[in-house]
């Protein structure tokens, strides 16, 4: 299934998008998408109940804004440098280990929303990642085992305020957590609608220019061993974003200098199976 959500910011409706394109209202079902949705097998039931009750659900007008297909995850863990592109391109060395950072849940904004660059930025910066939606508690989880605990895929633009990020004592999270900072979606798609999630192909494009063309084969870490890994960390609960790093392209690794977003410009993106989004920035006001 493509689980969204859709309406106005913070009043969001759940819905699905079927194989067909069309949208319908799930509300009926009555629940949200959220980590008790997913606790209590929310999938599984809801793919129960459509049986029965799809031809009822009100159609969902096309041009409805999307919200994240998520109501608001306990955290977003982030990798960085996962991609030896992107890590060489910044001049990074590949990380023997994951290095791992958090972003606010307060990011979080729908697919197509704006992106509001933030009060005093000067290096808004893209990243296209994918992103895997826990479905279950993790806690010391095998690597053999770690592809269980996964509820489905998203697209995620990682915005980041490089001078943030960078240049203020070295804390990755104040340059990633500004507000709309997480454009997430615009569905959820559950596991088993990506035949091989290890070979995807992710990109991005700035004013129709292609600055990112990847593919999640590259990835340094894949996931069974990330789930794995921050599960000896932390325990991750059902809803919990991993976002998995992005591939070379960003403005920061652009040659012969780098250069960043300004107000006008138009992000679009999007990951084999998870659709597309697309961004026009603004300035804070």
């Amino acid at each position: 299934m493509k689980l969204i959500r859709f309406g106005k910011s913070g009043q969001e409706k759940p819905g699905v998008e079927l194989p067909d394109g069309k949208r319908i209202d799930t509300s009926a079902f009555g629940e949200d998408y959220t980590e008790q949705f997913l606790t209590n097998d929310g999938i599984a039931r809801l793919a129960a109940w459509l049986k029965t009750n799809q031809s009822a659900c009100p159609a969902v007008d096309p041009d409805e804004r999307l919200g994240a297909p998520l109501a608001r995850p306990s955290k977003i863990v982030c990798i960085g440098l996962n991609y030896v592109d992107h890590a060489k391109e910044t001049g990074a060395a590949t990380p023997a280990e994951p290095i791992i950072f958090f972003k606010s849940t307060t990011a979080m904004c729908g697919p197509n929303d704006q992106l509001v660059i933030p009060k005093n930025s000067t290096k808004t910066d893209w990243e296209v990642e994918l992103a895997v939606v826990v479905g279950k508690k993790a806690s010391y989880v095998e690597e053999k085992d770690a592809m269980d605990y996964i509820a489905g895929y998203m697209l995620h633009n990682d915005y980041s305020e490089r001078a943030f990020q960078l240049e203020r004592n070295g804390q990755w999270v104040k340059g990633k957590s500004c507000d709309t900072f997480a454009p997430l979606g615009p569905w959820l798609a559950t596991k088993d609608e990506i035949a091989d999630i290890h070979n995807v192909r992710l990109w991005l494009t700035v004013n129709g220019k292609t600055m990112q063309d990847g593919n999640t084969s590259n990835l340094i870490f894949k996931l069974p061993y990330l789930i794995s890994y921050l599960s000896q960390f932390m325990t991750l609960l059902p809803g919990d974003i991993i976002s998995t790093g992005t591939p070379a392209g960003v403005g920061l690794g652009q040659k012969p200098e780098p250069f960043y977003i300004k107000p006008g410009d138009v992000i679009e993106l999007g990951i084999d199976g998870l659709g597309k989004s697309k961004q026009v920035a603004v300035a804070y006001k």
